[in-house]
């Protein structure tokens, strides 16, 4: 397994980025984290970590630039802006395929917070690129009726049993997508999936959607 750093190249920035890859693996899972977090964000870094283990490569990166993230961190006012974020994440989706280890992979994507409405969105876009989203305590809602209707690869919406307010945006944004779709609820968990047993359980169903659709390496 080689992990390196890595400067993702989108037509508006050079993101920060750390992709993992080996070899046979099967796919690669860019992720889209959420509001006020980062490439370093430990609850997609337990997720990344299974799902290495299941012979799937990942790519984390920021979403912003350092600049952005300074001039954000009082407004939050970009974190919010899912054009931005799609435009982001798509142009990621975009380099993967200029990038020596990755390229020809299958790409899913696993996208938190308003992440997940910008994974969504890319995979509208990207429907021969992208093969899987899945959605962590998202906001599938902010992709918008149109990108939802217009996804075709197969979206898992994990939300946690003790977060009302998501699950009910996340069961109106299921009932608008095109594409197969899951409601995973996690018993007891709230919105960060902090609970004992949660944030693995999350790993293990986000794991399992990915390898149904990629393979398992040989």
């Amino acid at each position: 397994m080689i992990t390196r750093e890595v400067k993702v190249e989108t037509p508006d920035a050079r993101l920060e980025g750390e992709l993992t890859t080996f070899p046979g693996a099967t796919g690669v899972v860019a992720f889209a984290h959420g509001s006020g977090s980062s490439r370093h964000s430990p609850r997609n870094r337990a997720v990344a970590r299974e799902l290495h283990g299941s012979g799937i490569a990942t790519l984390l990166f920021d979403l912003l630039t350092p600049e952005e993230e300074r001039i954000d961190a009082d407004t939050a006012q970009q974190r919010f802006d899912i054009d931005l974020l799609t435009a982001r994440l798509t142009g990621a989706v975009d380099w993967l395929a200029t990038d020596e280890e990755a390229a020809g992979l299958p790409v899913g994507l696993f996208g938190a917070s308003t992440g997940a409405a910008a994974a969504l969105r890319t995979a509208a876009e990207r429907p021969r690129r992208v093969l899987a989203v899945v959605s962590r305590g998202g906001r599938p809602d902010l992709a918008g009726t149109e990108a939802l209707q217009t996804v075709r690869a197969p979206v898992l919406l994990v939300v946690g049993g003790a977060d009302p307010e998501v699950l009910r945006l996340n069961e109106d944004a299921a009932d608008r997508l095109g594409a197969p779709h899951r409601i995973h609820v996690v018993p007891r968990a709230t919105h960060l999936f902090e609970e004992p047993g949660a944030l693995e359980e999350v790993a293990d169903a986000a794991s399992d959607w990915f390898v149904d659709r990629m393979g398992k390496p040989e």
